[in-house]
């Protein structure tokens, strides 16, 4: 009888053993369920793009005669927005990762750059309305893809002044290393330039997976691409930076939780051949300088330009 016993309370304890588990696996399947169903959500509602309409509407309140275009290049649609004179000096503004031309819609009213510059701003591949959601790993292919813009300008309107952001600083270097001469001078924000120097999350590799992928927002999904070969693309670069002979401003917040600050000492080691160099840290400022620190790189973009204007 009392082995009986021993019998059914082991089997009771087992019994129970796997109802705990059974409800342990109901609720991690539920919370899955509704960390898939967010992620939906927030890829719906949160984008950092603006459609034609909106931005149009942006313009039209602020007064700013610009236009919206798309072109093809290397199999991809692209946009891109342009507002000045036409015959003035060019500056093309490249945004970082994740972001769109968006970010730069209100820059295109300020009185200073208006006075001086035809603006462009491009949504990269994998942003805004390039191909949402499917990005370009590769920093030659997408320097290459941007440059039909450059290539469609009249050889007279120069100088020609990139200012590129975060990631979009290393797509910049490479427009200068690539064609220099439809690049006369680079102001470069926050910018991840060496390979390696910049903060890696310990999701970056995982989300990477096919298995996690499908639901992954579409924006993260092309900053995540990005960053996962943005080491081996950097790399790719080590060898051209001696191409790059104009003049380059670098700014940089001096508590950049993003890129390591080491990017400046790298970029003093590669610079070499470039005309002129500065390097400046923001006090106070982490890594976003386009949305905070707009005045200082103003000002950057006048210098590099009274540098090189004819």
């Amino acid at each position: 009888m009392g082995c009986l016993n021993i019998k059914f309370e082991f089997m009771a304890k087992r019994k129970m053993k796997y109802r705990w588990l059974r409800r342990v696996l109901r609720v991690m399947i539920v919370l899955m369920g509704l960390f898939i169903i967010a992620c939906f959500i927030f890829d719906h509602y949160v984008q950092f793009r603006k459609s034609d309409k909106e931005l149009k509407s942006i313009f039209t309140e602020r007064d700013i005669d610009a236009q919206i275009n798309y072109y093809t290049s290397h199999g991809r649609t692209l946009r891109y927005a342009s507002s000045g004179d036409d015959s003035l000096p060019v500056l093309l503004m490249l945004h970082g990762s994740p972001g769109s031309i968006s970010y730069y819609a209100g820059r295109f009213a300020d009185t200073a750059i208006r006075n001086h510059f035809r603006v462009y701003a491009v949504d990269r591949p994998g942003y805004g309305y390039s191909g949402f959601g499917d990005p370009e790993p590769s920093i030659e292919k997408q320097a290459a893809m941007i440059r039909p813009i450059l290539d469609s300008l009249n050889t007279s309107r120069r100088p020609i002044i990139i200012m590129g952001g975060s990631y979009g600083a290393s797509v910049a270097c490479r427009l200068a290393m690539d064609y220099p001469d439809l690049v006369d001078g680079l102001v470069l924000t926050g910018p991840s330039l060496g390979p390696g120097l910049e903060t890696y999350f310990w999701f970056t590799y995982i989300v990477e997976h096919w298995s996690i992928r499908w639901f992954i927002p579409r924006l993260f999904k092309s900053a995540n691409t990005e960053k996962v070969n943005h080491k081996k693309e950097l790399e790719k670069m080590l060898p051209l930076w001696k191409n790059i002979r104009v003049p380059v401003v670098f700014l940089q917040g001096e508590n950049d939780n993003i890129v390591d600050t080491s990017n400046a000492g790298f970029a003093r080691r590669q610079l070499v051949n470039a005309s002129y160099l500065d390097i400046r840290f923001i006090k106070n400022r982490e890594h976003r300088l386009a949305q905070f620190e707009w005045p200082a790189i103003r000002e950057s973009i006048m210098r590099v330009y009274n540098m090189v204007k004819k």
